[in-house]
């Protein structure tokens, strides 16, 4: 058992013991063999063996218990090698040893042994740092001094058996066992049964009791019998395993969105009897210089000649046949080779779509050519390379030329990033849809027909014209094609595009002595290509790749970017320049709309904003819908006036702009101020600052509060407040607070203002006329609405005050709020007999005093 020992704390361990205690198994019939690496870590002393002294249970059965460990030397242990350390002041005095974790002493030992063997490693290269391997190679040769003597990386370690008393208050050693001498001795202990017993008996069948565990000892005959089913359960299991797997991956292949087997339920045909067959005019002895551009349209493209053309899912496809009509299946490694080309997916890299079968055990109805198996891939509609450069009326540029072969070029640079090999490159293998762009098709052919064990048809003369020479010379190789090869091949196709001939049409030659002449030289047999029909750099690399030797010639990344810089990385496809300039100016288009849209919209938010800061919301969005704003009455509001004392001096003693200024400043602040509250700016003329709470929106009688709580914020940013032309001249305001009803709406269509009527607009300026310097005047209703809400607001009796056209009333001044600590400014003192509503003439500067002097001779107050 290896498991934790419950002297470490092992909860494992402490449940089986107890267990077993309760079942009766620690009575001295059965002994238990823990491996605890850690138990070494302990110390033979009272405060190890605390947890047993603590639970006679556990005492009990753990006097059943030999404990193998790693043996240390008498005084060996984590725990006295730190009582050392604290005798020598090494350590604290104060550590508590007990609180130090077992695992101490392993990872000491560990860490020192790596550590030495680091050393080692970089000692014997100089200093260097090195790869883990050399580390492993001096610790394994090491021999360091560790907690339990020497450490050892190639060395294992003694081992001790360790058992305890009967009273549980002792840890002795008995055995040790060392593996690296083979021997087993004692340590002058001998083992402590329980219950003063001696252990098992020899016999094994009889280490049991009968009635509680087994009937003593197993019969050989029965383990023969259990190993048996055994195996045949496993070889059952893994045969129906196989079978289903079988089965889900057939049915995956032939139903669902993925499925790679076709039949005629999936594939409409043009001509179920095949596609027509054409003969090729010239004999098969006839030069290739008589074939060019004329007598190329005459050469059958191989494709449609070995194809049918159908309809599947609505697309065009073109459908390979194998060799051979008796395709009575498709056999599990030419699926799972199909399954990893139809995986490739690039733009210049014809898709295949499916394995039609027609007629055999994976098919389920019979076609036109019992046991027809075909490779089903895309239909491009322009045909092959071959039949584009046999067609006349098509004017081929080198722009149009080079974008056909670059796309060659990358369409076989991905198959050879894929690991894949054409092996049959030619003209008549890359097809053209319909914007231009060349695709190579037929790739991975040779893989199909291995996996199906279909030997392929024997080449002609005509179709080895592509082949390499090292390949010709070696038949297995050029069925499974190379990527040198596939160099050779995209040569000749180039000579081929340049040329717009037949390979080697420039050459008085059959194609039967062109491929021995290829196959056997000297002399070389290259085609021939003139200076003029292409440049320099695409000659140059078109005799690369006809090197000889394969590993002269260049790979198909290294052929991609000499290609590319042929043409200085100018994009070569006519269609696609004309079709990416649609893209762009359509992209363009598009961008230059969504921007005026964004500024539209953004000009209507601002235009939304400047018309929600002069009307209520609400009230604005009723007159863009054109529906008219009747007015409303509110049974209680509080408004807010006030204005600058003095505000006539200081405009007389200023310039118009610097006025301008002064207000703008004074109001932006204001502005900041009511932001924070709920309330409503209902407008400002001149000096005069009006605002109302409670409307347009109905608050309750929070409309009290808020303006109250304003008035406070707002008397206290005045206090700091300084005009820029004239910062010595202290700007006061008097405010005036009054509640109750009023009737809104909006007056005029040139210029729509939202307006408050009634009584109460009349009361509350009147307030803030009849007020003074920083002070907040405030009208009985507004007080009696405030002490109901009881929100601490702090007020004091001015007394009678003569309003005009209401006569006498009480007034209060609103001096603070209960938690309000924001400096208030002081206002200034009374002068008996001024009015109080201007300003002093020491508080002028002498500069601006004259300037007031000559506007208004004598004159030197307020409003």
């Amino acid at each position: 058992m290896v498991m934790h020992s419950v002297l470490l704390g092992g909860e494992e361990q402490r449940c089986l013991l107890e267990a077993a205690e309760e079942l009766g198994l620690a009575d001295g019939s059965l002994v238990f063999l823990p491996f605890d690496t850690l138990h070494y870590a302990l110390s033979p002393g009272p405060e190890t063996l605390a947890v047993l002294a603590n639970s006679s249970q556990l005492r009990r059965a753990h006097d059943a218990v030999l404990t193998l460990t790693r043996h240390c030397p008498p005084g060996g242990s984590v725990l006295d090698s730190l009582r050392r350390a604290q005798e020598h002041q090494e350590l604290p005095p104060d550590l508590n040893l007990q609180q130090v974790s077992p695992l101490f002493g392993t990872i000491y030992d560990a860490v020192f042994l790596l550590a030495g063997g680091v050393a080692r490693a970089r000692a014997a290269v100089g200093g260097s740092w090195v790869s883990g391997a050399a580390v492993a190679r001096h610790v394994q040769n090491a021999q360091v001094s560790g907690f339990c003597g020497v450490l050892g990386g190639a060395e294992e370690a003694p081992f001790v058996v360790l058992d305890t008393d009967e009273a549980g208050d002792r840890l002795f050693a008995t055995y040790v066992l060392d593996p690296t001498r083979g021997s087993f001795r004692s340590a002058g202990n001998p083992v402590h049964f329980p219950r003063g017993g001696q252990g098992p008996g020899p016999d094994p069948s009889c280490w049991f009791d009968p009635n509680t565990i087994c009937n003593g000892g197993v019969e050989p005959g029965l383990v023969f019998i259990g190993f048996l089913l055994v195996v045949g359960m496993g070889l059952t299991g893994a045969f129906l395993a196989h079978y289903v797997r079988h089965r889900l991956l057939h049915i995956q292949m032939v139903s669902g969105p993925n499925k790679i087997i076709l039949t005629l339920d999936d594939i409409t045909f043009l001509h179920p009897q095949g596609g027509s067959s054409r003969k090729v005019a010239q004999g098969s002895r006839s030069s290739l210089a008589a074939r060019s551009v004329s007598d190329i349209r005459s050469v059958p493209s191989q494709v449609p000649e070995s194809s049918t053309i159908g309809l599947y899912e609505g697309d065009w496809v073109w459908l390979k046949k194998f060799p051979g009509d008796q395709h009575i299946a498709i056999r599990p490694a030419t699926k799972t080779a199909f399954s990893k080309l139809r995986e490739l997916r690039h733009e210049n890299v014809a898709l295949y779509l499916g394995l039609f079968l027609a007629g055999g055990a994976d098919s389920t109805a019979a076609a036109p050519g019992e046991g027809m198996l075909a490779v089903v891939s895309e239909h491009c509609a322009r045909g092959s390379l071959h039949d584009l450069l046999a067609q006349r009326d098509i004017k081929l540029d080198w722009m149009f030329k080079s974008s056909l072969l670059l796309d060659l070029i990358k369409g076989m640079r991905y198959l050879h990033h894929r690991g894949v090999a054409h092996g049959r490159l030619k003209s008549r293998n890359c097809v053209v849809d319909g914007r231009f762009v060349l695709k190579v098709t037929d790739h991975g052919h040779g893989r199909l027909l291995e996996a199906q064990k279909v030997l392929p048809e024997p080449p002609s003369a005509e179709d080895q014209l592509w082949t390499a020479p090292e390949l010709l010379r070696d038949p297995a190789l050029e069925r499974r094609g190379t990527l040198a090869g596939d160099v050779f091949s995209l040569g000749i196709i180039m000579q081929e595009v340049v040329c717009r001939s037949a390979p080697y049409a420039m050459l008085e030659l059959t194609p039967e002595e062109v491929v021995q002449k290829v196959q056997s030289p000297p002399p070389l047999c290259r085609p021939l290509v003139s200076m003029d029909q292409a440049p320099m750099e695409c000659i140059q690399l078109m005799k690369q790749c006809w090197a000889e030797q394969p590993d002269l010639r260049p790979s198909m990344d290294r052929t991609f970017d000499l290609f590319k810089s042929i043409n200085k990385g100018r994009k070569t496809n006519i269609i696609d320049s004309m079709l990416r300039m649609l893209e762009q100016y359509s992209s363009n288009l598009e961008d230059l709309i969504r921007e005026r849209t964004e500024e539209l919209e953004l000009e209507k938010q601002k235009t939304d904003q400047l018309l929600t800061q002069m009307l209520p919301p609400s009230v604005a969005e009723a007159l863009k819908m054109g529906t008219p704003v009747e007015p409303e009455y509110f049974e209680e509001v509080t408004l807010y006036f006030s204005d600058i004392v003095g505000f006539t001096t200081i405009s007389a003693m200023s310039e118009p702009i610097e006025v301008v200024d002064l207000l703008n400043d004074l109001y932006t602040l204001f502005d900041a101020i009511i932001g924070s509250h709920d309330v409503y700016k209902v407008e400002t003329i001149g000096d005069a600052y009006m605002v109302a709470s409670g409307l347009p929106q109905r608050n309750g009688q929070r409309h009290a509060a808020e303006i109250a709580n304003m008035a406070l914020d707002i008397l206290s940013a005045v206090g700091s407040f300084r005009m820029r032309h004239m910062p010595e001249v202290p700007v006061r305001i008097r405010i005036g607070l009054h509640s109750g009803p009023c009737v809104a709406g909006v007056v005029g269509l040139t210029m729509p203002r939202y307006c408050l009527f009634g009584d109460t607009v009349n009361t509350a300026s009147r307030m803030e006329s009849t007020g003074l310097p920083y002070r907040i005047h405030v009208n009985v209703s507004t007080v009696q609405i405030l002490r109901a809400l009881d929100e601490g607001f702090q007020t004091e009796v001015r007394g009678l005050t003569e309003l005009k056209g209401k006569g006498a009333e009480d007034t209060y001044w609103l001096v603070g709020r209960r938690g309000f600590h924001k400096p208030i400014p002081k206002p200034p003192d009374l002068q008996p007999g001024a009015s109080n509503h201007g300003i002093n003439l020491q508080e002028i500067p002498p500069e601006r005093r004259r300037k007031l002097e000559k506007a208004r001779p004598g004159q030197f107050f307020g409003k």
